[in-house]
């Protein structure tokens, strides 16, 4: 009599079963030998609800045109044209959520990399989740703390919040007044990760230069009644006024500065400022409100041109660096030929990404340091002109004209 098989299998029947099974196995796991990719899971952890929901949409917009295009080209062919899948997670605007869906992204889906979370806050906590899990995480968010505590998993593909700041205020100095005349600046910061990093670097650029930070004000995050606030930027004396927040606040603060005719120059730290909905908000009180920012659409229109046709308005930096970080992602697995973490990390930290959406950031591409930071990131200052954001400074990378 012939012995039943495991299972209830007919033999031949369960060898190919099991044949199959490992094939699967193997599609599933990038780098795997002699296994051939179909597709390569990317966590991504943005806002989608909350008080950032519009910049998470925006950057899940960014995401889906640079994996469109990936795809579209062949995917990544080290990898025997494995199409780069987005599974994207909404961690709300709260830290523990952002967290929580992290760890859910790596240990049920067996993502290779993790991409996002927008908001710095948001970020310092995946990147926790991530570095234990020794996990690549790739951001656009600005915190310094993200890069300075030695994390070896975690690749900041912009400036980071302290830098922006410093240029903020020189870019400000060489462009609004000139460094000499600028003597009373006032700093408006929400109380983040986001807002004190940058205000830092506002603060030791303008008493490098020698001026008085005559109002140097945090406020929270969401905050529904500015008015305390601008009545003492009113009293301040201040001959210019630097503040760093997201949409709400901004909306909130260029608002009832102009009501109350302060008609101060207005330098904003990214983020609320240089956003569509802030001019569709604020109309003529958004023109010639200038704003830093980590990188802008005008520089590689060839590029973000095609973002606008798909989505019906200009590239916001959040889209752009998100789709940054897809493209130094593919880079990096064509590089390891792997999507096993040590490959990749290793990829990721002693290459130049210089091609494809890449190449897409001011300064021309992404290089990273040891502490995981973009070496070649140059920030760029951007003014509203006809509900356009137009780079302005540094000369090199202006694209128009200063009103």
């Amino acid at each position: 009599m012939q012995k039943s098989s495991p299972a209830g299998l007919r033999p031949g029947r369960r060898e190919l079963v099991m044949a199959m099974g490992a094939a699967a196995l193997g599609a599933a796991l990038p780098g795997r030998a002699g296994a051939a990719a179909e597709e390569i899971a990317v966590g991504v952890v943005l806002p989608l609800s909350g008080a950032n929901a519009q910049f998470g949409i925006n950057s899940r917009q960014g995401l889906e045109l640079a994996a469109d295009e990936i795809n579209a080209a062949g995917g990544i062919k080290a990898l025997g044209g494995a199409r780069l899948k987005l599974i994207v997670a909404d961690s709300t605007s709260q830290p523990t959520s952002a967290a929580t869906v992290a760890q859910r992204l790596i240990t049920q889906n067996r993502c290779v990399a993790l991409i996002g979370a927008y908001a710095s806050s948001l970020t310092l906590a995946v990147s926790e989740v991530t570095e234990r899990r020794g996990i690549p995480l790739l951001t656009m968010s600005f915190s310094d703390m993200l890069t300075e505590r030695g994390f070896k998993h975690i690749y900041q593909v912009v400036s980071k919040g302290s830098v922006l700041g410093k240029a903020q205020y020189d870019y400000a100095a060489a462009v609004v007044a000139g460094a000499d005349r600028i003597k009373k600046i006032a700093i408006l910061y929400e109380d983040t990760a986001y807002g004190t990093s940058q205000a830092a670097g506002i603060r030791d650029a303008a008493r490098a230069a020698g001026a008085d930070v005559v109002l140097d004000e945090a406020y929270p995050l969401g905050i529904t009644d500015v008015t305390p606030l601008i009545n003492k930027l009113r009293a301040s004396d201040a001959q210019i006024v630097f503040p760093v927040s997201y949409l709400n606040d901004s909306l909130l603060i260029i608002r009832v500065m102009r009501q109350q005719k302060i008609t101060l120059p207005v330098v904003g730290g990214a983020a609320g400022y240089v956003i569509p909905d802030f001019a569709k908000a604020l109309g003529q009180y958004a023109q010639a409100v200038l704003s830093i920012a980590p990188a802008n659409y005008d520089q590689k229109p060839e590029y973000t041109e095609r973002y606008r046709k798909r989505f019906g308005t200009f590239m916001p930096h959040e889209a752009l660096e998100h789709a940054v970080c897809l493209g130094v992602l593919a880079s990096a697995l064509e590089a390891a030929g792997s999507g096993k973490q040590d490959a990749l990390s290793q990829a990721l930290r002693s290459h130049t990404f210089d091609q494809g959406w890449a190449g897409v950031m001011s300064g021309g591409g992404v290089k990273f340091d040891a502490k995981g930071l973009n070496t070649l990131a140059q920030p760029v200052m951007v003014q509203w002109q006809d509900n356009e954001l137009v780079s302005v400074w540094p000369q090199a990378l202006a694209k128009g004209k200063l009103i």
